[in-house]
This record gives structure tokens, C-alpha cells and sequence, in this order.
């Protein structure tokens, strides 16, 4: 093989490994576009079942092509409380069967140690699937275009890849190199690496196949450069989870225990087939007499089953597994939570990005958690006002913080997130972010004003009346009720969850000025002191601002009908 064949080949390799890698882009990012809100429901209705689990990680990562995407799924809702440790590790399992179907298409589409004779077909159909894509109106047909033209490029960078790696296959110097590394745990090494650097399994599973078909590797490599690339799997999770908190750093953790586990299960067990047989017997000799003449069949087929089989065997130990990690990561004292508690974002990071559709799924899930956040404050605040404890506003105070840190870094994710690809509904959305999370900052300051002004009347010794406090109440349970309707329509763009925030709006104005006349009058019998007469007033109006701001929250769900 002259230098001018070595280079070609070695350009060649790049612009394939390029296209595929774009291919597996375009799959996903449009797959998950047209698959969100699906994704959305079928996470919501998840239970604690771990066989449940287990085919929500599978459908999920299967959909959206990327096992790393789901792991960065499930940490946020870990994060935020509203996902148990052991669903979030079934479906971790799950995740790891659905990323082996890229490895599967890979196969079916190589035949005979080159890809299908229909290459010409496939680079046609991703012409058509670019046009499509570029020059559609709809939206959703657009994205099927991306799916089309993804798939067809998907083969197009095979048959580049494989076409170099024939040329290598001709280098003498390049089949002693590679057969010389016969070391297991150098093979597996590699494949970590790899997988770290493209942040992809299914990526470097495919490059296997191909090096496999054309002679280069053995399939016995090829396996052992396969559980190597299933510890890489992990890297997205871990740095995700690291400006997470606790539980998130668990789910990370259980991720990378399980593929190690799984790996180490099997290095043991082809250890003891090979001794026990004197090294006649390995994996693949086995997979090579199951599915003879196909190697590439061979090691999708092994990649399938490695984790199948793992899963198996690992399921009935998820509890174990959690406890081991839980030792590993152990809860903090409770006293310690608040005051180390650092505010961060429970649902979005910069790995989301990679996946917009699914980012701003996450979003809104965090807009959510702001809103809780915001109501939360507000009802302390009343309690505050009402019972004039004497504590230190711990809690308040976290949260207050957190609302600021949010209201701060949102908007500068949502910079990033609008200069990615997204459909028009998501653009849309997008766009009323920023005024939502000033709208529930705005409710955290006025929160911030009923605890000051509680802290005013307990200075001069003053306290509401029991018919101040009562009325106090009201207005707190009304503004809870119209919270939970605001947060059904902004979910679930449930527009009579939202007329019903209206119509709750509209007793809130009338409570706060009923509450004002009454407490007015309160005043000139006597019954209340003049000088928590102020701070009385002020809170009505606070009150009657908050509402509006809740209601501005539901209201953006108007703007993504147009």
C-alpha cells in the first residue's frame, strides 16, 4: 500500500466517520423532536415498577438514539424529587438495551464483508430526505425529512468507512499493528476512550463492525473494543450529574457500577470458558458458530445480548445496587442540607443542548420547579405573618436564594438553547421564558416583603387580629388553588385549567378588596392596631400582584396556538 493509498484511505475513514456521525445527529435530534411530548407523557405515567422501567429506558433510548440523552433525562427528574432512585436505575438498565439498535441497523445493512450493493439507493434517499428537510413548510414533515436523510447518510458514512478500511486491510503494517493487540483490558480500554471522546457507543460499536467485516480487528477484539465503549456510555451521565445534586450523583454512579459490573461479569465468565477449555472456547468462537458467514450479525448480536443478559442478571439486585452506591455517596445530616445547600438548576445543563427537543422538554420542567419554589415562599410568608414565629427563615431564605440564581441563569440558557435547531412551537415557547421567570421572581420579592413586614410588626410588638389572620388565610388559599390550575394549564396546555385561574383571579381581586375595606373598618372600631394597619394594606396589594403574576405564567400557553 503506496503513502498516496494510506492517505486516501485515511481521508476517506474521516469524511465517513464524519457523515455517520451526522447521520446519527440528524436521527436523533429529529426522532426526539417528533418524540417529546410522547416522551413527556410516558415518563409521567411511569410507576415503580422495574420491569416498567426497564421498557420506558429501552423505548426511550431506541427513539431518540442516545442512551446519554436518557441518562441526562432521568438525573433531572432524580434531581428535582419527582423520580425514585429505583425507577431512574431501571430505566437506566432499559437505556441500555434500546442503544444497541444502531449497532443492529448497522449490521442489516452490511452484507458480506461490504456494505449492501444498494449504497447508490441510500445516498439517494438521503438527497431526498436533505430536500425534503430543507424546503418543507410543515414542521413535522421537515423533521421526517431530517429522520429520511439522516438514515440514508447513516449508510453513506458506512460505505466510506468501509471502503477505507478495505484499502487498510491491503497494509500489512496496519494488520500486524492491529493484531498485536490481543490484551483484553487494553481493548477495553480502548473502547472507553473512544467512547469518551465521541461521546457515542453506538458510534464506535459501528466502527467495530465495520473494522470487523473488512478483516481488521477479530471478532474477539471487537467484543472486548464493544464493553469497553458501554463504560464510555457513562461519561455524559458523570458530567452531568456533577453540578447536580446528591440523588443526581447516585444516578450517575449507579450507571457506571452497572456497566462495569456487567463488563467485569463477563470478562470472569470468558476467563473460565477459556481456561476451562484450554482457549478453544471464548465469546467468539461462540458467537462465530451462532451466526456463521456474518460477522457483522456476530458482534451486534453480542452487543445485544452483553446487555440483555446484564440486565437480566442485575435486576433482581437493584436494591443492592442502590445501597451500594448510597455507602459510596451517604446522605448528608440533615441540619447540614440548608446550609450547604448550593442553588443550582434541577433539570437543565449544557449537555442538554446536544438534544434540544428533550432541552426544552427540561425547561419547562424546571420553569415548573421555579413556580414551586415561588408558591412554596409565599406560603411560608403567610404562615410567618400569621403566627409570628420566632425561627430563622432557613428554609425561606434557601429558596429565596435559589429563585435569584434561577431567575439569573434560565435566561442565559435559554440564549444558548434559541441557537439551536428548534421546531416552531418550541421557538415559540422559547421566547416566553424569560418574561415567566421574572414574573415568578417577582413573586419571590413580594414573598420577601410579607416576611419584612412580619418582621417590622415583631419590633414594634404588633400582631394581625384573628379576623386579619383569617382573612390572611383566605387569600393564601385562594392563590394556592389558582397556582394549581396555573400549573395543569402550563403543563399540560390545559386551557380550562386555565379559565378556571381566571375565574380565581377574579375572587382574589375582589378578596384583596374586600380585605382592605374590612380591615379599614377594623381599625376605627378598634379591633385592629393602626400600626399594623400598613402592613396589613401592603400585603393585600402584595397579594393581589402575585396573582397577576401566576397568571401571566398560564397565560403563555395563548401564544403557542398561534
Amino acid at each position: 500500500m503506496d503513502a498516496t493509498n494510506m492517505i486516501t484511505a485515511i481521508l476517506m475513514l474521516i469524511a465517513g466517520i464524519g457523515v455517520f456521525l451526522i447521520a446519527c445527529m440528524m436521527l436523533s435530534n429529529n426522532l426526539e423532536s417528533i418524540c417529546s411530548s410522547k416522551l413527556k407523557s410516558l415518563f409521567a405515567k411511569a410507576s415503580d415498577k422495574k420491569l416498567v422501567g426497564v421498557g420506558i429506558g429501552t423505548v426511550t433510548t431506541a427513539a431518540i438514539q442516545s442512551s446519554g440523552a436518557t441518562s441526562v433525562l432521568v438525573i433531572g427528574f432524580v434531581n428535582a424529587g419527582i423520580m425514585s432512585l429505583t425507577l431512574a436505575t431501571a430505566i437506566i438498565y432499559g437505556a441500555n438495551i434500546g442503544t444497541t439498535v444502531t449497532a443492529q441497523i448497522v449490521s442489516l445493512g452490511m452484507f458480506g464483508g461490504n456494505t449492501i450493493s444498494l449504497t447508490i439507493i441510500f445516498s439517494a434517499l438521503a438527497g431526498i430526505g436533505a430536500f425534503i428537510y430543507s424546503y418543507a413548510k410543515n414542521d413535522r414533515t421537515r423533521k421526517i425529512g431530517g429522520i429520511v436523510a439522516g438514515f440514508g447518510m447513516l449508510f453513506v458514512g458506512l460505505d466510506l468507512m468501509s471502503n477505507s478500511m478495505s484499502e487498510f486491510a491491503q497494509s500489512d503494517v496496519v494488520i500486524n499493528f492491529l493484531s498485536n493487540i490481543d490484551n483484553l483490558i487494553l481493548l477495553i480500554i480502548i473502547g472507553f476512550l473512544l467512547t469518551a471522546l465521541v461521546q457515542s457507543s453506538s458510534v464506535v460499536t459501528s466502527i467495530a463492525i465495520v473494522m470487523l467485516v473488512q478483516g481488521l480487528i477479530s471478532l474477539e477484539q471487537g467484543i472486548y473494543i464493544t464493553m469497553g465503549s458501554n463504560i464510555g456510555s457513562c461519561v455524559v451521565a458523570v458530567l452531568a450529574a456533577l453540578s447536580s445534586g446528591l440523588n443526581a450523583k447516585r444516578v450517575a454512579a449507579i450507571h457506571l457500577s452497572f456497566n462495569i459490573f456487567g463488563v467485569l461479569i463477563f470478562v470472569v465468565v470468558g476467563f473460565i470458558i477459556s481456561m476451562l477449555t484450554g482457549g478453544d472456547c471464548t465469546f467468539g468462537t461462540i458467537f462465530a458458530s451462532m451466526f456463521p458467514n456474518a460477522p457483522q450479525t456476530q458482534l451486534a448480536m453480542f452487543h445485544t445480548i452483553f446487555n440483555v443478559i446484564t440486565v437480566l442478571i442485575m435486576l433482581p439486585l437493584t436494591s443492592q445496587l442502590i445501597k451500594f452506591v448510597t455507602k459510596i455517596l451517604p446522605d448528608k445530616k440533615v441540619e447540614e442540607v440548608v446550609d450547604e445547600r448550593e442553588p443550582h438548576m434541577y433539570f437543565i445543563n449544557e449537555y442538554m443542548l446536544k438534544t434540544p427537543a428533550i432541552a426544552v422538554m427540561e425547561v419547562k420542567n424546571e420553569m415548573v420547579n421555579m413556580s414551586r419554589l415561588a408558591i412554596e415562599n409565599f406560603s411560608y410568608a403567610c404562615d410567618v405573618i400569621c403566627t409570628m414565629n420566632n425561627n430563622d427563615y432557613k428554609e425561606f431564605r434557601a429558596k429565596e436564594k435559589e429563585l435569584n440564581y434561577l431567575k439569573k441563569n434560565i435566561p442565559r440558557y435559554i440564549v444558548k438553547l434559541s441557537n439551536t435547531e428548534l421546531n416552531r412551537k418550541d421557538s415559540i415557547y422559547v421566547s416566553t421564558v424569560y418574561r415567566t421567570v421574572t414574573d415568578l421572581e417577582r413573586i419571590g420579592d413580594y414573598s420577601k416583603n410579607i416576611v419584612g413586614y412580619a418582621e417590622k410588626m415583631k419590633v414594634s410588638s404588633d400582631e394581625f387580629s384573628n379576623y386579619a389572620k383569617e382573612e390572611v388565610r383566605e387569600i393564601q388559599r385562594l392563590i394556592e388553588s389558582l397556582y394549581e390550575h396555573v400549573r395543569k394549564a402550563y403543563v399540560d396546555q390545559d386551557y380550562d385549567a386555565l379559565e378556571k385561574a381566571y375565574d380565581i383571579e377574579d375572587m382574589v381581586d375582589d378578596a384583596t378588596e374586600r380585605m382592605a375595606n374590612n380591615h379599614i373598618s377594623r381599625i376605627n372600631e378598634g379591633i385592629c392596631s393602626a400600626s399594623a394597619g400598613a402592613e396589613f394594606l401592603s400585603l393585600t396589594s402584595d397579594a393581589e400582584r402575585i396573582a397577576d403574576h401566576f397568571i401571566n405564567m398560564g397565560k403563555t400557553i395563548k401564544e403557542l396556538r398561534r
